[in-house]
């Protein structure tokens, strides 16, 4: 049970840490000022609210999806598939890229909290393909599963960590050769043809009682033809603007949209905030993520994709919002679908 928790960085990998300039008084620090909770809502109340959540956090049915084969798809087409949630795969130029994979049925370290919705946990490790590269944004249980990347270790060649991470991963058996570890604005040549970017979010960590010991952050993927914005999560700030002048336009930007709420409003975006983001990142299609699998917040199970369709079309932003399991290609017309 306590290998879930991983484990907290020391020795070189911490040196490395105390040594960056957005680590200060034994903490990873934020771009902006930014708390994880309002000061004046008390812990009874938040776990008040969290067990008075209404009904309809949760879909009455299953949630639609598709199980894809992706053993069989056609390496020449670049292209993603979402797991719901933050979990999805990307195949591009024939390399296969797996994002924050949960795939254990539960966002959290114990089985009373987290559970998947029906339909959303379809996939598991075994439907996962040989994995290039594995890119995980963040610690946090929603996003570093223990018992998926146990079982995943075999099938992943990779892996592309904020900084910190690594250390969790060496504590499941990772070997140390295959992870690297990006600082914000680091850089990492993957191969001749992928340059990888570790980016600014404005979010937290921590898997037990302590936080901000390692990092959180949004990476930028650029191809020789094709430019993709991992976002991870974030609450909105103007790091999106200035990313979008910096590194723009992307030709997908996957960001999330949903687990808000009044009461932390500085580490996740409302869906309006999402699309102002796809908007400053000048983001020819973005797809909204972080929804449609876990009870994390209060609001209707469905509203995020409501709410971020309605403001994407008001403004014209371009996206994509396909179902569990279903074929998103890259750069091509997307038939979409109402299936919430």
């Amino acid at each position: 049970m306590l290998k879930r928790f991983g484990q907290v960085p020391s020795g070189k990998r911490l040196e490395r840490i105390q040594n960056s300039k957005n680590y200060e008084n034994g903490a990873f620090q934020n771009v902006l000022p930014t708390e994880v909770t309002p000061k004046d809502v008390s812990m009874p109340a938040m776990i008040w609210k969290f067990m008075n959540r209404p009904a309809n956090t949760k879909p009455d049915q299953e949630i639609p999806n598709i199980k894809t084969d992706l053993s069989k798809l056609d390496k020449g087409k670049n292209k993603m598939i979402w797991f719901g949630h933050s979990s999805y795969f990307l195949q591009v130029n024939g390399l296969t890229i797996l994002v924050d994979p949960v795939f254990s049925g539960f966002a959290s370290p114990v089985r009373f909290f987290g559970k998947a919705f029906d339909g959303a946990d379809h996939y598991k490790v075994e439907d996962m393909p040989e994995i290039d590269l594995l890119i995980l944004t963040h610690d946090h249980y929603d996003h570093l599963d223990y018992r998926t990347l146990l079982e995943l270790r075999p099938q992943v060649k990779k892996v592309i960590a904020s900084l910190g991470v690594g250390s969790h991963l060496e504590k499941w058996g990772y070997s140390t050769s295959k992870i690297t570890e990006l600082n914000w604005w680091e850089t990492h040549e993957f191969d001749q043809y992928l340059q990888i970017i570790a980016t600014p979010s404005r979010h937290f960590s921590g898997r037990g009682l302590t936080r901000f010991k390692t990092l959180w952050s949004s990476f930028i993927l650029k191809f020789q033809d094709v430019q993709i914005f991992i976002g991870g999560d974030s609450g909105y700030s103007n790091t999106f603007q200035d990313l979008g002048k910096r590194y723009g336009p992307f030709d997908l930007a996957i960001l999330e949209c949903g687990q808000y709420n009044e009461d932390w409003p500085n580490i996740h975006m409302m869906p309006e905030e999402t699309v102002l983001a796809a908007k400053d990142l000048k983001a020819k299609v973005a797809i909204p993520v972080h929804h449609s699998k876990f009870v994390l917040a209060f609001h209707p199970w469905n509203e995020p994709l409501q709410r971020f369709v309605s403001e994407a079309r008001k403004k014209g932003q371009p996206f994509a919002a396909p179902r569990i399991g279903e074929i998103y290609k890259i750069g091509e017309p997307f038939d979409q679908e109402i299936w919430w």
